[in-house]
């Protein structure tokens, strides 16, 4: 669904996390393996790939140590799995720019949720390190939890039941093409966000936030 958004137009605000809500950095990931490893970062990444033991890890059929052993075949070294998760959580680098006002200003107007492909161990990361910032959510579904990943489209039908409004009037904002995508199929309003300035617009398009000169 894309049409033009405008006060009262939706009833539900659901954001992803990463590089919606929360930075992220896979070379920071790549650099910490790698100095554990005594091998090049740009050598890990090459190795790496979303392949099934990853996918399993965010449905949750498989938990931290069985992805890190995977992680051993797959790139080749052989470290610890503290360091492994380390470097795992070493992702996330802070707030997204500019995020905490839009969505405190959202949160008093209308439900603010989460959706967000993610695993047990970046879980008990960002749930702890960036507390203050996500309770702004009356919920986050995290695909480790409900068995099932963005973008297929049982994903986006569970998190729909479970917030109890049709699929017409929730606004979904993800970083991702492939994401967005899948959300419209299942009738959501979606935002594919390169930056903060793309949840600000849309905000402001719903009048609950006022842009300035400079994000015009």
């Amino acid at each position: 669904m894309t049409s033009r958004l405008s006060p009262n137009s939706v009833d539900v605000l659901l954001f992803d996390i990463g590089r919606v809500v929360l930075d992220i950095d896979f070379d920071k990931v790549m650099a910490h393996w790698a100095q554990h490893a005594g091998c090049a970062p740009a050598e890990l990444a090459t190795r790496f790939v979303v392949d099934d033991s990853f996918k399993h890890h965010e449905i949750g059929r498989i938990d931290d140590a069985a992805f890190f052993e995977s992680l051993r075949r797959t790139l080749g070294i052989d470290i610890t799995d503290a360091q492994f998760l380390e470097g795992w959580n070493a992702i996330f680098t802070g707030e997204m720019p500019g995020i905490a006002p839009l969505l405190a200003a959202a949160a008093e107007r209308m439900p603010l949720y989460a959706f967000s492909n993610t695993n047990p161990a970046h879980v008990a990361h960002f749930s702890v390190t960036h507390a203050e910032l996500l309770s702004h959510f009356r919920n986050v579904f995290l695909s480790s939890s409900i068995g099932f990943r963005k973008p297929d489209a049982e994903a986006y039908d569970h998190v729909v039941k479970a917030i109890g409004v049709p699929a017409s009037r929730i606004l979904f904002f993800d970083d991702l093409a492939a994401n967005i995508e899948g959300a419209r199929a299942r009738g959501l309003h979606a935002i594919h966000v390169t930056s903060t300035d793309d949840v600000a617009r849309a905000l402001t398009a719903l009048g609950i936030w006022t842009l300035g000169i400079e994000e015009l």
